[in-house]
């Protein structure tokens, strides 16, 4: 059974970071696209970010392009979000995402439990 945990989420003030982890278990992340989504409330889910762990291709969200990285762990199964320079606009529920759409960016199957982020202007 695939089991995705998110952490790392937090509040901050605008301009600050936060480091947003995801770990799985019952898979390994070697071959694999995992990337994250966010939920504001009265909002729908939108795509931040994904990275494909074979390669370490990312792609990234226009609203978060600069500011946000993505990476990998393989030997952690582990793959974190780095958020700098955080933004109000940025407050959500971010979920990490196992086997999206590399080109579709949709999501796949397997969700972490979700992780708050609140960013205070």
């Amino acid at each position: 059974q695939v089991q995705l945990v998110d952490s790392g989420g937090g509040k901050v003030q605008a301009g600050g970071s936060l480091r947003l982890s995801c770990a799985a278990s019952g898979r390994t992340f070697s071959n694999s696209v995992v990337g994250w989504f966010r939920q504001a409330p009265g909002k729908d889910r939108e795509f931040v970010a994904l990275i494909a762990t074979r390669t370490g291709g990312t792609n990234f969200a226009d609203s978060v392009k600069g500011r946000f990285t993505i990476s990998r762990d393989n030997a952690k199964n582990e793959v974190c979000l780095q958020m700098n320079s955080l933004k109000p606009e940025d407050t959500a529920v971010y979920y990490c995402n196992l086997d999206m759409g590399l080109l579709t960016k949709r999501p796949g199957p397997y969700w972490g439990q979700g992780t708050q982020v609140t960013v205070s202007s």
